[in-house]
This record gives structure tokens, sequence and C-alpha cells, in this order.
């Protein structure tokens, strides 16, 4: 018995450190993004645009924005988990950090494996906290909830979604360009690699994964009709 539980509490505290490593790398890839200047992530785009109009700092509005999306989940009827509320503070608040430290870019031979750098520790960072499967960021809560509302694939969903976010950034100010494109490509393959490296197995036993990489009956294949929402423990790998 004591062993089962020194196993437990072992698993348990490796997906917590799992959690909030991949939520800080994910900020501090979104800042690389920000210093590259080459083009920003879809919600990057709308985060950096509201900063400039408003004059807070692009983490800060990160916060917010996060936080207003939570808030539409209660009528979307989403449960949030604890990666779901960690999300929203601790992404701004290391994209805040990092761009602290990591001061402005000219040099386009610097600024181009930088905007790369961004791009695939982004991919890590969400295989890395989506594989720790405490709750799916805010953003793709709002994606489920509208896929069950309207009755609309996921692909159609999550496409007008950012499609909106991006438009309304750059409409704002935020930065669009090459790395907004190669972000869109990459993202998928990159977080699908990583979530397979990071995958847990189940503290109940060695031979099962948390989250292996594969399709699943959670996760709907792109272009599929309403799917249930994610429980507190899973999470919507990007489409």
């Amino acid at each position: 018995m004591a062993r089962t539980t020194d196993r437990s509490t072992t698993h348990l505290t490796r997906r917590l450190v799992q959690l909030y490593v991949g939520l800080a790398l994910y900020g501090a890839s979104s800042a690389l993004l920000v210093r590259a200047g080459l083009g920003l992530e879809p919600w990057g785009v709308l985060h950096q645009g509201l900063a400039e109009r408003t004059g807070i700092s692009i983490g800060v509005v990160s916060i917010i924005v996060g936080a207003v999306v939570l808030l539409l989940w209660i009528p979307l009827r989403q449960r949030p988990g604890l990666g779901t509320v960690s999300n929203v503070f601790v992404v701004g608040l290391a994209t805040d950090g990092t761009l602290a430290v990591v001061g402005d870019l000219d040099a386009l031979g610097v600024r181009i494996p930088v905007m790369v750098l961004g791009i695939v520790l982004n991919g890590v960072a969400t295989g890395l906290y989506i594989a720790a499967r405490f709750g799916p960021g805010p953003r793709d809560g709002l994606m489920t909830g509208l896929n069950q509302i309207t009755g609309r694939s996921i692909r159609l969903v999550r496409t007008a979604i950012e499609v909106a976010v991006v438009v309304t950034g750059f409409l704002l100010g935020g930065s669009l360009g090459a790395g907004t494109v190669l972000y869109a490509l990459a993202i998928g393959p990159l977080a699908q690699l990583f979530l397979r490296l990071f995958a847990l197995p189940e503290a109940s036993g060695p031979g099962v994964v948390v989250a292996s990489g594969e399709p699943s009956t959670s996760v709907p294949a792109a272009g599929s009709g309403p799917v249930a929402a994610p429980t507190s423990g899973q999470a919507i790998l990007p489409q």
C-alpha cells in the first residue's frame, strides 16, 4: 500500500512539474515570437494589438483575455481544471518575464532563428502541458463549447475563432508575418510529436499512457461534428 501511495505521489508531482514547466515555456515562446518581430501566433496577434492600444504589457493583456474567455465557459457549460486556471496566469507572467530578459533584436540573421526557436518551443510547451492532463486551456474550452452549442465541426469552429482573433488583432496593430504562417503550418505536427514524447504512464499501471498523441474517442478528427466537452482531466490537441 505504501509503495502504491508513493508511486501515486511521484506521478502527481511529475504531472504538476510538467504542467507548470509547459505553461512557463509557452509564455517564453510567445515572448520570443514578439522579439523576433516576424509575426505572432493567432492569439498573440490579438494580445499584441490590445497591448498597443491600451499601453498594458502583453503578458497582462494575455491574462485579462484568458480570464474573459474563461468567463465565457459558464454559459457554454465547460468545466475548468487546475491547468485551465493556471494557464490564464502562468503564460502571461512568463511572457512578460521573458520580454524583460530578452531585449529587442535588430539583425534579421538573429530574428529568424529566434522565430523558429519560438515556434518549436511552443510545440514543446504544448506537448508538456497537454500531456499533464490538468484540463484544457481557456481557448480550447471555448472551441469545444461552441462545437457543442452550434453543432459545427471542430475544424470550422477553431478556424472561425482564430480568423476572428487574427483579423481583430491585426486591425488593432498586432504583428502578422511569416512567423504567423509558419506557426499555423508547424504547430499541429510539433504538438503531436511532443505530446507523444511527454506522454505519462497511468499511476495505476506502467503499460497505459495518459496521452499518446494518437486519435481517441475524446479528440475528434478534424471536420467531425459535436463532441462531448472535455472533463477537467482532459485537453484538446490543437487541430
